[in-house]
């Protein structure tokens, strides 16, 4: 049966919201294949107001697009790498590669291209598989700077400067470097400050959404 795009949201934030609870039960991330996995294909429907594939793996698709795109959907963690059936790649007009950011719980677009393009930028192993290295789409990532956007709140605490920019992503700065680990410093700031680090469902807040609390709690104390 049919999802309407009702149906595919609500299902989508059902099951992030089990994701995210089995992750505070730590639960390793690669454990979930099977969540993240559905979950890659319920996001990938709503983006392309689509529908879910009527069977497993049909012909190697997995979401049907409101144009009548096969798109082939895979959904990583932390792999490196994401591997394609050779054999029914032929079926497949769009590649869709997603990762689900566990920090941020946030969900990327590594990869969104026509298959005949997807295609030129993969090898094939020795099984014949076809794989696309993440490394490819990580080192495209590192080009892309937030110097373009804008801070949209701002905020300084013991020495640290906290910035939201207008995308949502939050940084902490100490003395003009960005802190490659952001989300322990901000834990320790909320413990201080007294902001909930754990949101509705108990689960421990992301960066962004413990950031931008953080940030507004610093305002209004000032």
């Amino acid at each position: 049966m049919a999802l309407n795009q009702f149906q595919i949201i609500k299902s989508l934030g059902e099951a992030l919201s089990w994701f995210e609870r089995e992750l505070s039960w730590g639960v390793p991330a690669a454990e979930l294949n099977h969540l993240t996995g559905r979950i890659g294909e319920l996001y990938t429907a709503m983006f392309t107001y689509g529908q879910m594939a009527t069977e497993v793996n049909q012909r190697g698709y997995d979401v049907v697009s409101a144009a009548g795109e096969r798109i082939s959907v895979k959904t990583i963690t932390s792999s490196n790498q994401v591997g394609f059936n050779h054999n029914t790649f032929e079926y497949v007009d769009r590649v869709v590669v997603l990762r689900i950011n566990t920090e941020d719980m946030a969900i990327e677009i590594l990869l969104d291209k026509p298959a005949i393009d997807a295609r030129a930028i993969m090898r094939e192993d020795k099984a014949g598989k076809l794989i696309f290295p993440i490394y490819r789409t990580a080192a495209q990532a590192d080009d892309v700077s937030v110097a373009d956007l804008l801070v949209t709140k701002e905020a300084q605490y013991k020495g640290y400067i906290i910035k939201q920019y207008e995308n949502g992503t939050v940084h902490v700065e100490k003395d003009g470097v960005v802190q490659q680990r952001a989300l322990p410093i901000l834990r320790q700031f909320a413990a201080e400050l007294q902001v909930d680090p754990l949101n509705s469902t108990g689960s421990p807040k992301n960066t962004r959404y413990l950031g931008d609390q953080i940030i507004r709690k610093i305002i209004e104390l000032q």
